[in-house]
């Protein structure tokens, strides 16, 4: 499997002097294709810090995070911005839809700000939605749906085009238990379909749905295990 994501030991401090903070410490992760790595860890411990930098959002203070094998450092602010809009996906509990624009317009408006045709970004746009199986509310306004489908059309909207990174942080977390394991499930599929994803969770069960697990203490990785075995022992820090 090619590597899709890379971290080689990324460093992530807020401020400096004796008020510093260490949001990461060397942290070195790889996620190749055609695997969903599962991220854990107390509050605080660095997992949206970790996920920020993945998708471009933030610069670490030392290391280097690529994507497909590009260092996302050498990049300008435009460059970044086309690389996250083309090859990255993001889920997010809070969604971030906009309340202005039905659901077909959501998920269209990446890929028409990065150039597609109103007409084609529509069609790709129907196409995720039909992926996600809400494309009966591609014209609906995120006030018309629950909670469990406004996450759907956030996922087909992550997912649209050809994203190649897909970065998932607690996206149940709103979610009742049912509308969340569909959520998993929806994730899932497009990593096996050959995605890298990531995903940010502190339920050991959402985790299960993982090809591999870590764990962040304090900014640090402490610890990777195969999903389900061994996950509670991390919780308790009882792990090896």
């Amino acid at each position: 499997m090619s590597e899709v994501l890379e971290l080689r030991d990324v460093h992530r401090t807020h401020g400096a002097g004796p008020a510093a903070v260490h949001a990461l410490r060397g942290v070195s992760l790889t996620v190749r294709a055609g695997e969903l790595v599962a991220v854990m860890g107390p509050s605080g411990s660095g997992k949206s810090t970790l996920l920020a930098l993945a998708g471009g959002l933030d610069r670490p203070t030392g290391g280097e995070v690529l994507v497909e094998g590009e260092p996302l450092g050498g990049l300008a602010a435009r460059e970044l911005a086309r690389l996250r809009r083309r090859r990255i996906g993001y889920v997010f509990q809070d969604l971030n839809l906009l309340g202005s624009l039905t659901a077909a317009e959501n998920v269209a408006l990446p890929l028409e700000l990065d150039g597609a045709g109103v007409r084609q970004a529509r069609r790709l746009a129907l196409a995720a939605l039909a992926e996600v199986e809400v494309a009966g509310l591609a014209d609906r306004f995120p006030d018309q749906m629950s909670g469990g489908q406004q996450q759907r059309v956030a996922i087909a909207r992550a997912l649209v085009g050809e994203r190649r990174l897909v970065l998932a942080d607690e996206p149940t977390g709103a979610l009742d238990s049912q509308a969340g394991e569909a959520v998993l499930h929806l994730l899932r599929r497009r990593v096996d379909a050959g995605a890298a994803g990531v995903l940010v969770t502190h339920e050991a069960r959402h985790a299960g749905w993982a090809d591999r697990v870590v764990f962040l203490r304090d900014g640090v990785l402490v610890d990777s295990t195969a999903p389900l075995a061994g996950v509670e022992q991390l919780l308790t820090g009882s792990g090896r």
